[in-house]
């Protein structure tokens, strides 16, 4: 990007940090700080010895004064990433979040087709292994006897560790132009389609629903975002904008990265549902559809709701020009 255009796109925004830097809560100086580091991280990649690295440089001090002065409230950084940067990044990946859950949608359903019209799909899908042992299960009046084979801890464990790792790979898989967590995306769609209508086709539907999404719903959350995040990667590769491919790969893969160790929280908790409370398949209704409501509601507030309300407050006191959304 040519220096000229570079200024002409944030110098509103610089002008706006420095004129409300003394009026600027600490978390608000904090987000500040951020954003202008990456200004003068680029600018002294592409312009080193210019005014305007100057000019970042001498900005970016001030604010690091400025929040050294008030370090006793920044003292816990992972607070201020989770309140306010991890939120920042959804709103400003809102559309590649919403293709994210529109094409496993789409691919849901296309199991659910699948396993309908042809008999043999489930099995294929889910492995006729398992099919066969819930069909025992069924048999035996016990339909999700799958969760209480193992201890809750074993469970717990295993279930985590191989959450994170299908994370990793919708992230790391976006590096191929997108295609990759595209992939991923749908086969994880198709696999949850077919495995809901075999419940359904049994007459278990709504008990699978109240028993299997005590954990399913952060747990597809969590899938869902993941594959944003490796859109993020492969579309900073596929459309740089006015940047090189280098330094847009470096600032898509920097938010892929964000996003996946943020949602590892989510990843966990879905796991000690699935090791802890699953396997409880005889509790009450209301608790079942408790647990579902407030995971749902969770998850649309903090990473729909809360990240469009808090980039107006944050935009209102400090206008900020986006030109990196990938």
């Amino acid at each position: 990007m040519r220096e000229a255009l570079f200024i002409k796109q944030n110098s509103a925004r610089w002008r706006a940090y420095e004129a409300d830097k003394s009026r600027l809560d600490p978390d608000q100086l904090a987000e500040s700080f951020i954003s202008i580091t990456d200004d003068l991280a680029y600018a002294k990649t592409f312009y080193p010895r210019s005014n305007t690295t100057k000019y970042l440089n001498g900005l970016a001090s001030g604010f690091h004064q400025s929040i050294y002065r008030n370090k006793k409230e920044k003292s816990n950084r992972f607070i201020l990433f989770w309140r306010y940067e991890l939120p920042l990044i959804f709103f400003k990946h809102r559309r590649l979040l919403l293709y994210s859950f529109a094409f496993f949608l789409v691919s849901t359903l296309m199991g659910v087709l699948s396993a309908k019209y042809d008999g043999h799909f489930v099995n294929l899908i889910l492995g006729d292994g398992y099919v066969n042992m819930t069909n025992d299960n069924i048999a035996k009046g016990d339909p999700f006897g799958v969760y209480k084979k193992m201890g809750e801890f074993e469970m717990f464990l295993m279930i985590g560790l191989n959450n994170i790792w299908v994370e990793l790979k919708l992230v790391v898989s976006g590096i191929f132009l997108s295609v990759g967590s595209l992939y991923m995306l749908v086969y994880n769609g198709i696999m949850l389609g077919s495995f809901q209508y075999y419940f359904f086709s049994k007459g278990l539907g709504l008990q699978s629903v109240l028993v299997i999404w005590i954990h399913g719903t952060l747990e597809i959350s969590t899938i869902i975002i993941s594959g944003a995040a490796g859109l993020i990667l492969g579309n900073s590769l596929l459309f740089p904008k006015t940047y090189s491919r280098l330094v847009s790969l470096k600032a898509g893969g920097k938010d892929a990265i964000k996003i996946a160790l943020g949602i590892l929280p989510i990843i966990v908790t879905a796991a000690f549902f699935e090791g802890y409370v699953t396997r409880h398949t005889e509790m009450p209704i209301w608790l079942s559809v408790t647990i579902l409501v407030l995971s749902f509601i969770f998850i649309l507030w903090y990473v729909v709701i809360y990240p469009a309300v808090l980039n107006k407050q944050f935009t209102q006191a400090t206008p900020y020009i986006d030109d990196t959304e990938v």
